[in-house]
């Protein structure tokens, strides 16, 4: 008899979708409406023993509560900070998610937007379908990349993928997280202020969790400077976000390029309105191929899980 499994998102891959109703006796969530989930729960959670989750939807103890045999949570994604960690571990519940197949995709996403926000893309873009271009106004200039401080804060797989990237740029690189990194090829800084202070642009990499929750502060915005450009690709609570806004509005900050943010999908209008910004919804890993080795993966671990073997990527 295949596995009970509540899947909480659908994977972009078809093949993946095919994959999992292949193996697995799935039960939709994101296919009921809103106001159907509750009930509709309370009839196939008790037999579910897997859960297919985001990381950015998660799963936390309310949930986990109404699953009495759920065995695995296997996360399609990198992050694990909105699993209720705690509560899986108090069951024995493992948990998996998606590691080294998005990193590439993510540096890339990084240096985009780093490269958007350095050369005003999104501005300039406007300039010629408002024609202005053609009316002859002034054009300001941008700055180049060549010896610039690329910062990146968090210095794992990604991390050390974007600093790959801007080294290619010409760009300086250092790094911050609290354990250094041994053989790394860049130096790291004493301390994430320090960081701040010495780039043109942080790149925020880091995990996110309640220990790294706001530490892009008001005072890291305001030791980035005036010139300089803050990127986040990582996770939305890192950085303070009315902080940010604040210091975008005020000039104490150049600009920001953010692919996350602290309550998606809602961006507050104040960021939304700001022209030293530029915006993306969550996308780093939004390719067909990345987002298809992410579900095999999520499929690869609930196989190995049930056919009880270990997990390929177990989160610790």
């Amino acid at each position: 008899m295949k596995p009970d499994v509540l899947v909480m998102a659908a994977s972009p891959s078809a093949d993946v979708m095919a994959q999992l109703e292949q193996h697995f006796h799935c039960h939709h969530l994101w296919q009921q409406a809103a106001e159907q989930q509750a009930a509709w729960l309370a009839t196939v959670a008790p037999n579910a023993r897997g859960v297919l989750t985001t990381g950015a939807i998660g799963i936390q103890a309310d949930l986990l509560a109404q699953l009495p045999k759920v065995e695995i949570v296997a996360v399609n994604g990198i992050g694990t900070d909105a699993v209720d960690l705690a509560a899986t571990r108090a069951r024995g519940i493992l948990v998996s998610n998606t590691p080294g197949v998005l990193t590439d995709d993510v540096a890339d996403l990084a240096l985009t937007l780093l490269l958007s926000a350095a050369r005003r893309l999104p501005a300039l873009d406007a300039f010629v379908r408002n024609g202005s271009w053609q009316a002859g106004k002034p054009i300001a200039s941008t700055r180049a990349l060549r010896g610039k401080v690329c910062g990146v804060y968090g210095y794992g797989r990604i991390g050390q993928a974007i600093a790959a990237r801007a080294a290619a740029f010409g760009m300086q690189v250092q790094y911050f997280q609290p354990r250094a990194i041994e053989g790394a090829s860049a130096p790291r800084a004493e301390s994430l202020l320090a960081l701040a202070q010495a780039s043109d642009y942080l790149v925020v990499a880091a995990p996110g969790s309640p220990a790294t929750r706001h530490t892009v502060s008001a005072e890291v915005l305001a030791a980035l400077g005036p010139q300089g450009t803050l990127v986040n690709i990582a996770r939305g609570s890192l950085v303070d976000e009315a902080a940010l806004i604040t210091a975008l509005r005020e000039g104490t900050l150049g600009f920001a390029a953010l692919d996350v943010f602290a309550d998606e999908p809602r961006v507050p209008a104040a960021l939304r309105e700001l022209e030293n910004v530029v915006l993306t919804p969550h996308v780093g890993s939004l390719t067909v191929e990345t987002r298809h080795a992410m579900g095999q993966l999520v499929v690869d671990n609930l196989r190995a899980h049930f056919a009880g073997q270990p997990l390929l990527t177990p989160v610790l």
